[in-house]
């Protein structure tokens, strides 16, 4: 992709404004009834020894409806999606053929990233991807991370961008970050850049990497709910998320837990996109499959009061893509 269709792929996603960030991966089942945060940071980090390995046969959500999920994001308003094909733990939700940790092996055996994306695409949604490159169950992080570890990174990319027909966007987490994984060093950027867009040309790499800069993204990510605000003077290409609720995955106490507010939710909205931001409202499916009925009835709130801002038809001048 040249440095010009990268900039109107950018402008693209910038007006897209209001996305669905979708958690559900093993944590779902791992931390429901713990104060584990969303995964084994102090493992990572801190030489801990991991406590909570996760067997795909825990893996069961016996309701699992993305139809449901798809049309909870059409009520909010939301134009765009991302789910955690794998996060952090190495869980893998398509039956991948470089793992046997992923969903071939689980309780409930389904393809959930080809549910997922089918039920988003039905409703007319963009449908992208969240992909870990920090893997606690394969051993892959800062501490580690050989040629054969990139060649799977890369062959699990290849089967998400082969397998699923367009994927839009790409979303990568734990690679160069301060929380852990992979460094540049050992996985770099513009290798990784050049695999994603030798597969599908068009799909944005974003890069939750803490830089608020484009040397190692298509798109500058914010993790609000980690503290990571929008700089006063950023004018895009940004992305930026937040939790409804205290974590990121399901847990058992959410259902009757007072959510924040839509007023919360649409400041923070329309604080992102008054910087040319494009802004994803976590919901997460509990053990079941499903959304809970109180993050059905915020999304629902937020999709009567939200006002899509005009569309951008001129590329702001202090946008800079990387030579």
């Amino acid at each position: 992709m040249g440095n010009k269709e990268l900039v109107l792929r950018q402008q693209w996603f910038v007006n897209q404004r209001l996305g669905m960030f979708i958690h559900f991966n093993s944590a779902t089942f791992q931390f429901a009834d713990t104060e584990i945060q969303d995964w084994e940071y102090g493992h990572e980090n801190n030489d801990e020894p991991r406590m909570f390995k996760f067997d795909p046969i825990d893996w069961n959500p016996d309701r699992l409806d993305c139809a449901q999920w798809a049309k909870a994001a059409k009520s909010a308003g939301m134009k765009f999606a991302a789910l955690t094909a794998k996060h952090h733990e190495g869980f893998s939700l398509w039956p991948s053929g470089y793992t046997e940790h992923c969903v071939k092996n689980a309780t409930n055996q389904r393809d959930v990233v080809r549910e997922y994306l089918d039920a988003f695409r039905q409703e007319g949604i963009e449908a992208g991807l969240y992909f870990s490159m920090l893997d606690l169950h394969h051993q892959i992080g800062r501490k580690k991370c050989t040629s054969e570890d990139k060649q799977f990174i890369k062959s699990q990319l290849e089967e998400l961008l082969t397998g699923y027909g367009e994927i839009p966007f790409l979303i990568i987490d734990g690679w160069n970050a301060h929380w852990g994984g992979p460094l540049y060093e050992d996985l770099p950027f513009e290798e990784i850049d050049k695999w994603v867009k030798r597969l599908q040309p068009r799909c944005l790499l974003m890069n939750i990497s803490c830089e608020s800069n484009l040397d190692h993204t298509d798109v500058v990510f914010y993790e609000n709910a980690a503290g990571q605000e929008i700089e006063d003077s950023f004018a895009g290409p940004g992305a930026s998320c937040n939790i409804l609720t205290k974590t990121w995955f399901w847990r058992a106490s959410d259902p009757t837990m007072e959510l924040k507010t839509a007023d919360w939710a649409l400041d923070e909205i329309y604080d992102a996109n008054n910087h040319y931001v494009s802004f994803l409202l976590n919901g997460a499916p509990n053990q079941q499959g499903l959304l809970d009925a109180n993050v059905l009835d915020r999304f629902k709130e937020i999709g009567e009061r939200y006002r899509h801002p005009v569309d951008i038809d001129t590329i702001p001048e202090n946008w800079l893509s990387r030579k």
